[in-house]
């Protein structure tokens, strides 16, 4: 036998054992965020007037999740949820606190997180975009929450304007080319609101979510060669209403408009309507961007893709907060309320999941899950799915994901101490409703009642059949007594007194 056989036989031998005993490539995670984005506002879940071609060439491609919920109906509390897969009554953030002078009431230093899973797991973490879980310096922060990078906006407050004076490269501070202005003024009362000139002082020359983009896209070419998790928590389409004229053009002219002085928060725009159309347009092709770059690279086939919404949008309900109009694009679909709100508008959202190959394309589900649940499902994903802290509230929706069956969620929970203090229930298609639990100078004794609605025949919520089934509200007491985990920080007096006994 000669020698350059034997190191030829050799040389096999010793690819196949590589090949036949390696580990399957683990998948890439792309989880996109979007901010304030009712269930109605993409086209694939009814939006008949706001482009989003990527989005529904995504949900094409994959699987709408159509009785998915936030984690809350704002944004710290909905995004604690998601990253540490515990319910709000469970949950360490609970409402929106700001820290001053920048950021958010932050998650304790030893809070187990999703990116601190998936960092052990061998993922490089990645977050671009909004934080809101801690502000620079604290243990909240997201370099000290399992990123390994981050770019964007620390603190809610400063992401209220598009075009800040400075984001967070990491733990340092990168200014901008824009001028300083307040994103909470109205339009001067000498100004012609008609006149494109009088707005550019509420404009500049760098719009944040083009230079977070660029950083996220680079993220995902750096790590190619790595199983990476790119969260991407967009700042879109969470007011004030700004964005740049290449996005703004293409919806000019295609509504009818009554200018926005600013007298109802936030900035003034001479055309709200076509202006919030293309913030969500502008969302919607920066994520055709990153699904392109994902195919570019050749990574589609193990990556995957999932989109939702942190809470309900800026409804009807509140006569043009903000210069939003939520009625004239039917912002929260057939359901009844908006952000800040418990029934389904302030907290069902638009979700779509797609991996190729691996979740069936074109479909729908109807399983209730919730934010919770994404941890759980995302480290089974990884392959580490022993990883998950006991004491989480989530439950992995991997098999739905995959088409297959999966039994019923037993129940799902939800408690907001803000908006004059909120608890639901659902249980089936059952929803039961606490409203009021906090005491004010109109409502000083907080009420325990329970709404009771069915969703499967009553989606709006406009029928309350709870003295029809005592024994449904009973298990709803229940549960809302055993769920709600009293909080120092965020307390609910009313509920806490109840666990108390």
């Amino acid at each position: 036998m000669s020698v350059r056989f034997i190191a030829i036989l050799v040389l096999s031998l010793s690819w196949l054992t590589v090949v036949v005993g390696a580990e399957p490539a683990r998948p890439n995670i792309v989880f996109i965020l979007a901010d304030d984005l009712g269930y109605g506002e993409i086209g694939c879940f009814g939006q008949t007037k706001i482009k989003t071609p990527n989005l529904d060439k995504l949900a094409a491609e994959g699987m709408r999740l159509t009785q998915h919920y936030s984690g809350n109906a704002v944004c710290a509390p909905s995004r604690c949820v998601l990253m540490t897969g515990k319910h709000p009554g469970h949950a360490f953030i609970r409402d929106n606190r700001s820290t001053p002078p920048e950021g958010q009431y932050p998650i304790p230093a030893e809070t187990v997180t999703l990116p601190k899973l998936l960092g052990k797991a061998g993922y490089v973490c990645g977050g671009f975009g909004k934080w809101g879980l801690g502000g620079p310096g604290s243990a909240g922060e997201p370099l000290k929450q399992g990123m390994n990078r981050f770019f964007g906006f620390n603190c809610q407050g400063v992401a209220h304007n598009h075009y800040p004076t400075h984001l967070w490269d990491d733990d340092k501070q990168v200014r901008l080319n824009n001028p300083e202005f307040s994103a909470h003024q109205a339009l001067a009362k000498n100004l012609d609101p008609r006149d494109p000139a009088s707005y550019t002082q509420f404009t500049g020359k760098e719009f944040a979510q083009d230079r977070i983009m660029e950083q996220a896209l680079k993220f995902v070419r750096d790590n190619r060669e790595r199983p990476f998790f790119l969260y991407v928590p967009s700042t879109i389409p969470h007011v004030a209403i700004q964005v740049p004229d290449d996005s703004l053009n293409e919806y000019l002219g295609k509504f009818e408009e009554t200018p926005y002085v600013g007298n109802k928060g936030y900035l003034p725009h001479r055309t709200p309507r076509a202006a919030f159309a293309a913030m969500i347009t502008r969302l919607d092709r920066d994520i055709g961007r990153i699904v392109a770059l994902v195919r570019e690279l050749g990574l589609e086939e193990n990556t995957l893709f999932v989109f939702s919404s942190d809470n309900g949008p800026l409804d009807h309900a509140y006569q043009g907060y903000a210069g939003t109009d939520g009625r004239f694009f039917n912002s929260a679909g057939p359901l009844r309320g908006q952000k800040g709100s418990l029934y389904e508008g302030g907290f069902r959202v638009p979700t779509i999941a797609r991996w190729k190959g691996k979740i069936p394309a074109g479909t729908t589900r109807d399983r209730v899950s919730g934010f919770e649940d994404w941890l759980p499902t995302l480290i089974e994903v990884a392959g580490v799915k022993d990883s998950a802290p006991k004491d989480i509230d989530g439950i992995s929706l991997l098999p739905t994901l995959r088409g297959e069956s999966q039994p019923e969620r037993p129940f799902l929970y939800r408690e907001f101490p803000s908006y004059g203090g909120q608890q639901i229930v659902r249980i089936g298609n059952w929803k039961g409703v606490r409203q009021n639990l906090k005491p004010n100078a109109k409502n000083k004794t907080p009420s325990l009642t329970i709404e009771l609605y069915n969703l499967k025949d009553n989606i709006a919520e406009t029928k309350d059949v709870a003295s029809e089934h005592p024994d449904i509200i009973a298990q709803m007491e229940q549960l809302m007594r055993e769920q709600h985990a009293p909080s120092a920080i965020f307390p609910l007096p009313a509920l806490d007194r109840l666990v108390a006994k």
